[in-house]
């Protein structure tokens, strides 16, 4: 029987599928709702030996791609960036051009496959980012109740957290009027708060009851976040066969652009996950600044500082903790 590869544009409500033979010829083309089930009895219709369906990453692409393998389909869930580059020739862009398009890339098989985070990733995923939208309404209630104050004249001035509220009801007692509006936003932040530390419990209790988080902690400056950030993003320490390509997995490494006689190194990439690079970077700091410690990690880094500045020392840091966090986990050893 033929091999067939299949495209799919996945948008909220309706995708866009496409069916192309070993040849490159359109066997068919349709839209289906997004929903795994979907798309697998519309496939089921033609009978037909699938060697591939492709999809971009996504949002909704863990949840289909989990629904199309338990369908035993052979879905592969593939790198948006590369994606976009090879489809960036196509002079009109529609939704259908989208789906053959990938279905092209089944077929010739130049796509990068990412990999698909397994279920308990995801929950730890879930858990961080959430953590981490509470703490960032928290900065932003807080820095506009600042702001608003300021202009009245009233300076909050240097305060804990935990200080905060008691500070603003002191500098407004005399003041009821201001009260009665910032009385609303307080109460705002104190939900935030509570509801924050809901949240870190739970990273906590994650933590405790994971192993390679637990062993991942026993380097200086690593606490329960970056741990549990760096397990969930990777999630599988085999992916990685090299423990230098996590750094450059999470864009740590710099940019280059070498043409002919132009060979030029930039900042760095950025690229991979944000969450789990901003901790790195923030344990890189904790390393460098706060920890009392000695180690040889920390005199490395150090050593970098003094040639190169702080801000290149704790990126370069950031990216020797990602390569150090892995192969402890890979070796199933301590710091």
């Amino acid at each position: 029987m033929p091999q067939h590869y299949v495209g799919l544009d996945v948008s909220l409500d309706l995708t866009s599928l496409c069916v192309l033979d070993a040849a490159g010829r359109t066997v068919c083309e349709a839209k289906v709702a997004t929903d795994p089930d979907a798309i697998g009895a519309y496939l089921r219709r033609f009978d037909l030996r699938i060697e591939r369906i492709g999809l971009e990453a996504g949002p909704l692409s863990q949840w289909l791609h989990t629904g199309l393998i338990a369908l035993r389909l052979p879905a592969i869930c593939i790198e948006t960036r590369h994606t976009k580059a090879a489809l960036g020739a196509m002079p009109v862009k529609t939704d259908r051009g989208d789906a053959r398009g990938i279905a092209q890339l089944m077929r010739t098989g130049w796509f990068r496959a990412v990999h698909v985070k397994t279920r308990q990733a995801q929950e730890w995923r879930l858990l961080l980012t959430q953590r981490r939208l509470l703490v960032n309404k928290l900065i932003d209630v807080e820095a506009e109740i600042r702001g608003t104050l300021r202009g009245f004249g009233l300076k909050i001035g240097k305060v804990g957290r935990a200080g905060f509220e008691a500070r603003v009801r002191e500098l407004l007692a005399d003041q009821p009027s201001l009260l009665k509006v910032v009385e609303p936003v307080l109460v705002v932040r104190a939900t935030l708060v509570t509801q924050r530390e809901v949240l870190h419990r739970m990273v906590l209790q994650a933590v405790r009851e994971e192993e390679v988080c637990r062993r991942l902690m026993t380097v200086p400056g690593v606490g329960p976040i970056t741990a549990l950030a760096f397990r969930a993003t990777v999630d599988q320490a085999e992916r990685f066969t090299r423990s230098r390509d996590v750094g450059a997995h999470f864009g740590l490494t710099p940019r280059r652009y070498q043409s002919g006689e132009v060979d030029r190194s930039g900042a760095i990439a950025k690229t991979g996950d944000a969450l789990t690079r901003h901790a790195l970077f923030e344990a890189a700091t904790s390393m460098l600044v706060h920890a009392t410690k000695p180690s040889a990690l920390r005199s490395w880094a150090l050593a970098v500082a003094k040639r190169r500045g702080l801000q290149k020392a704790r990126v370069a840091l950031a990216r020797r903790l990602a390569v150090v966090l892995h192969r402890m986990w890979r070796d199933g050893t301590s710091f």
